[in-house]
């Protein structure tokens, strides 16, 4: 590594021990939108009480954060790191970028670090290396898509959905070509893993294995925080013996992190001082800010330039993409066309009777009957059961949430 780079990685707290009780880092909340679903995550943004991945108390954009940047710099002079961890995937979000520019041109002194899921860092990798990003962390929960189909609920790749061991063979790829591409390139490289007793920890030692082949520096296991409002909310997380015999195992083959303490999407100052309480409330609060389960922001649906195409919208309010297919109480049918967009009709739903097992699906096909005119379904989330009858009938599912705008007719 260059000079550059070798100092600033004895001061970075998440990939030097000794470094994390001298300098800070802070992660700017600039990236709510997630092309994953992992079954795991639940990213409630505005909770100050928790402390955990995917937690913030505000989004902001790229130039609320260079400015919050400058004011956290004045009254934490031993600041070092900039982070952008989420709240969903950095590389998911334009914004991004934006602010690895603006951070690079005001504070040239901070390193860059980014993390993500690794989905999008193929075609990521060399963009990231060039905005001056030398710090690189990919959350990386299996090495064989069989275990990763346990894990992840939905992929969203170019443009389509996929679940279960499809949705993880994509991920597992582009995760491995993707840091292969950022080793190549000189990025210092850190793996966090999930550890899920009856999922993935007996896998582990595997995944450690074929991340070290690729020249990755250091390994993070984490415990599973258990979340309400997740398909694994019920698991148990794993113990502290538990996990330190299988850092232990791992570390036999590659460096160990073992001072994590799996901070928000704003942490503020040192890894065990968080004081981003005291920052918070500094940005206005965005579009996606509020639900949890976000898996692609409200700026993924297309629009055919050809005709006008109708869009169904689930919403309980008429302003937010707030409702899943099941659950939505109405849907707002919305003609977009090269003239703009117009809302022509609202469609309420008996959602009084939906129960499980035949009358659910009966729910569901009625549903769809009400929608037959629209093209396109915009939803929060949406099971594989529906999902399947629409996409029979030729319809395209958008996963989306937040404030219905023009963003949420935008064509790609």
């Amino acid at each position: 590594m260059d000079r550059k780079t070798e100092t600033a990685l004895k001061e970075h707290p998440c990939y030097d021990r000794e470094a994390h009780t001298k300098f800070a880092r802070m992660h700017v909340p600039v990236a709510p939108k997630c092309n994953i679903q992992c079954n795991y995550c639940n990213r409630k943004y505005d909770c100050s009480n928790e402390s955990r991945p995917g937690v913030t108390s505000e989004i902001l954009s790229p130039e609320e954060a260079a400015e919050k940047i400058g004011i956290v710099k004045e009254k934490i002079p031993y600041l070092r790191v900039i982070g952008i961890a989420g709240p969903g995937d950095p590389l998911a979000n334009e914004e991004t970028f934006r602010t690895l520019e603006l951070v690079n041109e005001r504070f040239p002194d901070l390193t860059l670090c980014v993390s993500t899921n690794g989905l999008a860092l193929p075609e990521n990798a060399q963009r990231l290396y060039d905005l001056g990003v030398r710090f690189l962390t990919v959350t990386m929960n299996a090495s064989d898509p069989s275990v990763g189909a346990s894990i992840y609920g939905r992929v969203q790749w170019a443009g389509e959905l996929y679940a279960g061991t499809e949705g993880a063979e994509i991920l597992l790829r582009n995760q491995l070509d993707g840091i292969k591409k950022c080793v190549d390139l000189g990025m210092m490289v850190k793996i966090n893993v999930v550890m899920i007793p009856g999922i993935n920890d007996d896998h582990i030692p595997e995944l450690v294995k074929k991340v070290k082949a690729l020249g990755v520096y250091i390994v993070n296991i984490l415990p599973l925080i258990p979340v309400d409002g997740t398909k694994f909310s019920d698991r148990r997380a794993p113990t502290p013996e538990e996990r330190k015999k299988l850092m232990d195992r791992c570390e036999l083959d590659v460096k160990m992190m073992r001072h994590c303490r799996q901070c928000r999407a704003d942490a503020v100052g040192l890894l065990g001082e968080d004081r981003s309480s005291e920052f918070a409330r500094m940005g206005s609060c965005r579009a996606g800010c509020g639900p949890s389960g976000d898996l692609s922001g409200p700026s993924l649906v297309s629009v055919d330039e050809s005709g006008p195409v109708r869009i169904a919208v689930a919403t309980s309010d008429g302003k937010n993409v707030d409702s899943g297919f099941g659950n939505a109480s109405r849907f707002d049918v919305y003609e977009v066309s090269n003239n703009g967009v117009k809302l022509i009709r609202t469609i309420a739903t008996d959602t009084s009777k939906q129960v499980a097992g035949g009358s659910h699906k009966e729910h569901i096909e009625r549903t769809a009957d009400l929608l037959n005119d629209c093209s396109v379904i915009v939803v929060k989330e949406i099971g594989p059961m529906p999902s399947k009858l629409l996409e029979g009938r030729g319809k395209t599912i958008r996963i989306s949430s937040g404030t219905i705008g023009k963003k949420t007719f935008r064509p790609d």
